[in-house]
């Protein structure tokens, strides 16, 4: 019996023994994660469209400031001679680090509603949320200095760094809608998810992305003077990887990982990038972005018949990228044997074979679950508590410690695996791939 959740402390747990193994013949090697819920810099725009009748988001509203504050006080991880390059930190701390995070909350970016059936699931609590639980655990920068920093100061994505994904009218179109959402308070995007945006849409936006390159210049300048680099990790949102190169899609604005991954080849020579994508639905946004380049291998576990209906198993990239794209559909139900799997049968070999310059890691932490309540079916990463608890394990992942998922397993929602089908997928995926 298993989890229908994954849990994610295998996936990280492996890519660092993965690295260190593909590290071996002496070749560098970095990796960076882009969680799917990225922060930037505090701003005093807390309560933007912050309905005071809701006693959750007000307690968050709260940690959030409390946070704030604490962050003049805490030693964090500060920019290395700013006006030259304020994205690197110290040399002392990268020596000491084995996590480094980035947070960008984008608090004005939410979408007001009158009751709670009316609410939007991405929403600006995830993020508090997800802070409170690493504080409450001791695993922010405040209790483990000396092996968690986190980066407080980074500049937003410049419009090249985001014109490297997304076509330039959807960037300066983005830009000027800010001025009717500056009218009407909200306004609605694209249709499918529907995207929102909010008079602070595009900034927060240009920072969630600045937040991930602000890892890739940190993780980069570790490697250069520590054998085992830390790990970045960007706790930012509106998150990215639906959004394809010519507009938004899917609650997403832009392609967080998809402009960190051209980063990394533009800024740093990091020339072949492997990208992995876990999540319920189908990271379309960023495999549009690559489908046809051999220099960027992205693949993408996700549900099958999932939003937005991509990812098919024979979609395997055009041209020049034909067989740098793998998509691997898994039934619903796939959990922590499937997984298992996956790493052992599919994943470790791409990587191995590809030889990347970087691994970076979209993780959606969109995962079903079943839980005892009035909506049975509530998806990980819009359920604050599953999704703090994931972003928690996966930090003890990095630290090389055990997981706690046990301690908030429900023995209620264990069911068996669909076994038999997601062998088939994975051979199915093998053929396909050659591996």
């Amino acid at each position: 019996m298993t989890l229908a959740q994954p849990r994610h402390i295998e996936l990280f747990q492996f890519l660092l023994r993965t690295r260190i193994r593909m590290t071996a013949d002496g070749t560098p090697m970095h990796l960076a994660v882009l969680d799917g819920h990225h922060i930037c810099r505090w701003k005093k725009h807390f309560t933007y469209g912050f309905d005071k009748k809701n006693a959750s988001l007000e307690k968050n509203m709260k940690l959030l400031k409390a946070y704030s504050a604490q962050k003049k006080r805490v030693s964090k991880c500060c920019l290395n001679s700013p006006e030259n390059n304020p994205r690197l930190t110290s040399e002392t701390d990268l020596l000491s680090g084995k996590v480094i995070y980035s947070v960008a909350p984008a608090m004005g970016h939410n979408k007001v509603w009158t009751t709670a059936h009316d609410s939007h699931p991405e929403c600006n609590s995830r993020v508090p949320a997800i802070i409170s639980a690493l504080e409450k655990m001791g695993l922010t920068s405040e209790f483990r200095s000396s092996e968690i920093i986190e980066l407080n100061k980074f500049r937003p994505a410049t419009i090249d760094d985001i014109a490297c994904v997304h076509e330039r009218a959807y960037v300066s179109g983005l830009e000027k809608a800010m001025d009717q959402a500056s009218e009407q308070g909200l306004i609605f995007i694209e249709g499918s998810g529907p995207t929102y945006a909010t008079p602070t849409t595009f900034q927060e936006s240009l920072l969630a992305a600045g937040a991930g390159i602000s890892l890739v210049d940190a993780v980069v300048a570790a490697s250069k003077v520590k054998k085992d680099p830390p790990v970045g990790f960007a706790l930012v949102r509106p998150p990215g990887h639906h959004a394809v190169p010519t507009g938004p899609m899917g609650f997403c604005v832009f392609g967080n990982v998809a402009i960190a991954a051209r980063y990394a080849q533009r800024a740093h020579g990091l020339k072949r990038v492997f990208i992995i994508d876990f999540d319920v639905h189908h990271g379309n946004g960023t495999s549009d972005a690559f489908y046809d380049d051999p220099d960027i291998f992205f693949l993408s576990t996700h549900q099958d018949g999932s939003y937005p209906g991509t990812g098919k198993i024979n979609q395997i990239g055009i041209g020049d990228g034909e067989g740098s794209t793998l998509n691997l559909p898994l039934p619903g139900g796939s959990g922590d044997k499937a997984m298992r799997s996956v790493f052992d049968e599919v994943i470790v070999p791409c990587a191995q074979r590809f030889k990347p310059d970087i691994i970076l890691v979209s993780a959606g932490y969109v995962l079903l679950q079943h839980e005892l309540s009035d909506n049975p079916c509530v998806f990980g990463g819009y359920n604050l508590t599953s999704l703090s608890h994931s972003v928690a394990d996966s930090f003890r992942a990095f630290l090389g410690e055990p997981s706690l998922a046990p301690e908030f397993d429900n023995p209620s929602f264990l069911y068996e695996e669909p076994s038999k089908k997601v062998k088939e997928a994975i051979q199915k995926v093998k053929h396909i791939h050659s591996l």
